[in-house]
């Protein structure tokens, strides 16, 4: 029965993993069996599952925390949080969204002891593809394009980490209670649906970027390595010329991609 934590109330920010209810670490479980309150954060990512089997498995009521109460809301979390414990649980692993770094120096501001639970991320999981971690240079996310709204700093990044002969893993974007911008400027807090984007649309973004910027960061026939669901029982993974992924159903979601360096390692090749 000896806990692995330290005597005393705190803030545990828990990772989850990749797959289901069952990812959670020993360490994760006992931390969420005594705290008060348990707060699932759900904007950086999603689970394959529903917060009631979360809380069925865990024995305890979950409190979905969207991006407003993560960041303006973060009192209300911390509130307490001396005197009962008190668990934030992130998909992946607490670190690999800065808005967890934020709550953290908050809670520190605030006399809050901390306590880290780990746990597997993408960042990590991608090395089922075969590709060596520390061949991978800096990660980049691929958002949305709106008509106003295009930014493609990606670009140089993966041009960059090409010419260093280093992996480039593509974060893609998703769009959880957002707002349009007529709803936004009225006031009405009237969501939109859930979106998150596909291997398919990220492709299609990249190629459309090199279409209008030219400068042979990769082409359509650059290989490319496309992922869906990594770290659950259906997970997919291809590898295949940019144009091909395009054609690829992989399904729901979440999709990452990766951009390999090149030339690969003889043993990347064999694996890919």
């Amino acid at each position: 029965n000896r806990s692995f934590f330290a005597p005393g109330k705190m803030l545990f920010l828990i990772g989850l993993g990749l797959g289901d209810e069952k990812d959670i670490t020993v360490k994760g479980l006992e931390a969420v069996k005594r705290s008060i309150r348990v707060y699932l954060e759900c904007y950086t990512s999603i689970l394959s599952i529903s917060r009631s089997t979360l809380e069925a498995f865990y024995g305890r009521p979950v409190i979905e925390a969207d991006r407003d109460l993560l960041e303006s809301g973060a009192d209300e979390i911390l509130a307490g949080a001396k005197e009962q414990d008190v668990s934030v649980l992130v998909v992946g692993d607490p670190f690999s969204a800065t808005t967890h770094t934020d709550l953290v120096l908050r809670a520190k501001e605030l006399d809050i002891p901390v306590q880290i639970v780990h746990n597997a991320s993408i960042i990590t999981a991608v090395a089922i593809t075969g590709l060596q971690l520390y061949r991978f240079g800096q990660i980049i996310s691929i958002v949305f394009f709106t008509p106003t709204f295009r930014p493609t700093s990606f670009y140089d990044k993966i041009a960059l980490n090409r010419k260093m002969g280093a992996h480039t893993l593509c974060l893609l974007d998703l769009k959880v209670k957002e707002q349009s911008e007529e709803n936004l400027l009225r006031g009405r807090k009237i969501f939109e649906p859930p979106r998150y984007m596909t291997v398919n649309e990220a492709v299609n973004q990249l190629l459309e970027v090199e279409e209008e910027r030219k400068e042979g960061a990769f082409d359509e026939n650059t290989e490319a390595v496309g992922l869906a669901r990594v770290g659950q029982a259906d997970q997919k993974i291809v590898a295949a010329p940019l144009k091909d992924l395009l054609r690829v159903d992989f399904g729901a979601p979440l999709h990452s991609l990766i951009i390999p360096a090149s030339p690969l390692h003889e043993m990347e090749e064999d694996i890919l």
